[in-house]
């Protein structure tokens, strides 16, 4: 794993399965950006059923409090205030046959919703 403009000496931020990354590309070039230029961006916002929610999104502009990863080919930029929230989460893609969708899975949450799709620490 490659960390880039972090001050933090985190063993692991986020790191992304094999078909999450296949599933981030494929959405990448059909929403007309570059795997290899671009990057995901996930953050935590307030919401959700426990308190906090997930926000994952395609991005091409850097912003002064962004923090540059890279895991899996993959590169993705966390916010500052977002960053505590992630550390050592891993993102996943499901496709079974209760949904599909990209799956956080996070060693900081004390509870998540059923959806998987906010939680709270």
């Amino acid at each position: 794993m490659l960390y880039i403009c972090c001050p933090f000496k985190f063993s692991s931020v986020i790191s992304i399965t094999d078909l999450a990354r296949n599933r981030v590309i494929k959405l990448m070039e059909d929403d007309g950006f570059n795997h290899n230029s671009d990057f995901v961006r996930v953050g935590v916002k307030s919401g959700g059923c426990s308190g906090l929610s997930y926000d994952l999104k395609f991005d091409n502009n850097l912003k002064e409090d962004d923090k540059l990863f890279e895991d899996n080919e993959i590169k993705i930029v966390v916010d500052k205030k977002s960053l505590l929230y992630l550390v050592g989460t891993t993102l996943e893609y499901s496709g079974g046959l209760n949904g599909k969708g990209f799956v956080f899975v996070n060693p900081n949450a004390n509870r998540t919703c059923g959806c998987g799709e906010s939680f709270s620490l």
